[in-house]
């Protein structure tokens, strides 16, 4: 059974910066692809950040580009996402998810991806 679990999420202000972790166990965690989703209250859940199984790859919705850095290391079953420069619109529960298949790169479509995590609370202070 996989499990993912996020942590680092917590109140910050505009303009400050955030490490969110995912550890990862179930299967092998280096031949798949992995993302990160957000959602508010009030709108669906959406695409963060995706990167390759290998972590040659990555991928950004159009907001957070130049500001979030997704990242993975495949020895400890971990997934990250430094973010910087928090917008308040940043806020929101974000969560871990790995793709279907072996290495591929699942892409931005919540439906490409096979385990989620909780969730972790972001909130970004004004």
């Amino acid at each position: 059974q996989v499990q993912l679990v996020e942590s680092g999420g917590g109140l910050v202000q505009a303009g400050g910066s955030l490490r969110l972790s995912c550890a990862a166990s179930g299967r092998t965690f280096g031949y798949y692809g992995m993302g990160w989703f957000r959602q508010a209250p009030g709108n669906e859940r959406e695409f963060v950040a995706g990167i390759t199984w290998n972590g040659v790859s990555t991928t950004y919705t159009d907001s957070v580009k130049g500001r979030f850095i997704m990242s993975r290391d495949n020895a400890k079953n971990m997934v990250y996402l430094q973010m910087n420069s928090l917008k308040p619109e940043d806020t929101a529960i974000y969560y871990c998810a790995q793709g279907r298949s072996m290495y591929a790169f699942p892409g931005s479509s919540w439906s490409s991806y096979e385990y989620w995590g909780q969730g972790t609370q972001v909130t970004v202070s004004s």
